[in-house]
């Protein structure tokens, strides 16, 4: 074995000193040097092969754009007119020590970032306003207790229920609670009509507690708001219109994140949660197109930049969302999409077909009943904005083939909002049409009654001056009907 003077004599032998010796970084300089050269050199090379490959008399730039070409021979006649005037600046705007081309470059850098500078002033002066947060107030709703212990919010307006000659009961749409309504609706006009006005949060939704799917309790709402007007029948008419979206050409006016939602609703559910959140559920306040992917009007456009609509919009939302959960607003959305077990043509009204078969004839005429119709023996009207985007007048449309009995009032020039969000000439014709001359409230009518309590197995053995000197005030009540 070699040892390390061996070692240092075999490299003095070889004629390397060990001070010379190349290392690691001389090695990786060279090679960098080697490599710029190289660059050099392929980029003069590119720069031969275009030359002679463009610009010579042959080549298809110079034969198409060259001064002999017939686009050279149209422009050269305006390119020397602009160079002769551009010559003419550069005598009173160039100095003479300095090159035309070098000074023409400085002014062009200096216009473009002075252009940079006025852009980015104007976009940062017209951008959009800081968000403002969500506030959530304090409970301030009725509430009622439903049968299997859920508690029912809703809010009461007009006139009382004692001397109301009409009830109306207003459910609300989506994102929205109790507190919408009919916006802008005033309380003497209600006071002129009579009429009693009771919205409600639905399960989930404001104040109110439970699932949305638990729809019977509704129906002890009227009950519970002491002889509400009965609810009008729900229909879907999504799904039925939805089938026949190409004929209709109401699917190719909806958003794309609308058709987005759509289908997630249908076939996936569960990740509307994470939209919501991102959105309404963020604690920030947005605009109602944006949420809910709505294309809006000209009209419609305007009402909702209007201060006071942005002002009821954000009050409602902030109603709508006060117990933070996505589940209510992800089963609403479900329910919307779905089908319920009826349509439209439920609503038709028609006889109703009998069993067929002998038995059912000869049932038929022994009972001498009456023929029995079925659908919705009231009146039914529909107010259609023309410039409405959100739900096109085609729409309508097809709703009124359905329902030919059907009132449809329309309304050029008007959108979604624009004829039922704070309009008082609007809320007046829709309540003419409704219930007629308006005739106010129903009269006072004090009829006393007396109520006699019940006496206990105590109170009977007692003689009858005791029982007279028993009852008082408090076994009298005025009813007023």
């Amino acid at each position: 074995m070699m040892g390390g003077e061996g070692f240092r004599t075999a490299s003095a032998a070889a004629g390397v000193a060990p001070d010379k010796a190349a290392s690691f970084n001389d090695v990786v300089r060279e090679f960098m040097k080697g490599l710029l050269e190289m660059s050099v050199e392929f980029g003069r090379g590119c720069r031969d092969v275009v030359r002679q490959s463009l610009v010579t008399e042959d080549s298809f730039l110079v034969r198409n754009f060259g001064n002999d070409s017939y686009i050279g021979r149209k422009i050269k006649v305006p390119k020397d007119n602009v160079l002769r005037r551009l010559r003419l600046f550069n005598e009173y705007l160039v100095p003479e020590d300095k090159d035309p081309l070098h000074a023409w470059s400085v002014i062009l850098s200096v216009f473009l970032l002075a252009l940079a500078v006025l852009s980015l002033s104007i976009e940062y002066d017209t951008a959009i306003p800081v968000a403002k947060n969500v506030y959530i107030h304090p409970p301030s709703a009725d509430r009622i207790i439903l049968p299997d212990g859920r508690y029912m919010a809703y809010r009461e307006q007009g006139v009382p229920a004692d001397r109301a000659r009409f009830s109306i009961i207003i459910p609300h749409s989506f994102l929205s609670s109790r507190l919408s309504g009919i916006p802008g609706l005033k309380a003497s006009l209600l006071e002129e009509f009579g009429v009693r006005l009771l919205t409600y949060d639905l399960p989930g939704f404001g104040y109110s507690t439970g699932s949305v799917h638990a729809w019977a309790a509704l129906r002890y709402i009227p009950d519970r708001l002491a002889g509400a007007a009965m609810f009008a029948p729900m229909v879907n008419p999504y799904d039925s219109l939805m089938n026949r979206g190409e004929r209709y050409g109401i699917w190719e006016k909806w958003t794309r994140k609308r058709k987005f939602m759509y289908f997630l609703a249908r076939r996936f559910p569960k990740f509307l949660s994470y939209f919501y959140r991102q959105s309404f559920l963020s604690g920030k306040h947005g605009q109602i197109d944006q949420w809910l992917a709505l294309t809006l009007g000209r009209r419609d456009r305007a009402l909702i930049e209007d201060p006071i609509y942005e002002e009821f919009w954000q009050r409602d939302v902030e109603e709508s969302i006060r117990q933070g959960n996505a589940k209510p607003f992800v089963e609403e959305a479900v329910l919307q999409v779905s089908n319920w077990g009826f349509s439209l043509a439920d609503l038709k009204l028609q006889k109703k077909q009998r069993g067929k078969g002998i038995l059912n004839l000869i049932k038929f005429f022994l009972s001498g009943s009456e023929e029995e119709y079925t659908g919705f023996l009231g009146p039914i009207h529909i107010w259609q904005g023309m410039d409405d985007k959100v739900v096109p007048p085609s729409m309508t449309d097809f709703v009124h083939r359905v329902l030919p009995s059907a009132a449809v009032h329309k309304l050029p020039y008007e959108g979604h909002f624009t004829y039922l969000y704070f309009c008082d000439e609007c809320h007046r014709q829709i309540f003419t049409t409704l219930f007629g001359t308006p005739q106010g409230p129903l009269p006072v009518n004090n009829t006393i009654e007396v109520e006699q309590t019940p006496l206990d197995d105590i109170q009977v053995q007692e003689d009858a001056s005791t029982q007279d000197d028993f009852k008082t005030d408090s076994d009298i009540k005025v009813f007023y009907n």
